[in-house]
């Protein structure tokens, strides 16, 4: 396994529109997720972020809970 972690990075929606994850408030669910420290899942849990930031209710198949590790 490489040790190259993704970073951050720039986010474009498909109108090349910018978008920006860190202005978006994080739901609770990512703040109780042990992804949410996990530097090789920053740019998998921003997209997931940015792709649900206008639904009522925030779902992830991913998520972890910090108190299960």
């Amino acid at each position: 396994m490489s040790d190259y972690v993704p970073t951050g990075g720039r986010y474009f929606d498909d109108d090349g529109t910018e978008l920006f994850p860190d202005l978006l408030p994080k739901p609770f669910l990512c703040i109780t997720c042990a992804n949410d420290d996990n530097p090789h899942q920053e740019v998998l849990c921003n997209l997931h972020r940015l792709d649900q930031c206008d639904e009522d209710d925030f779902e992830c198949t991913a998520y972890v809970s910090k108190a299960d590790k």
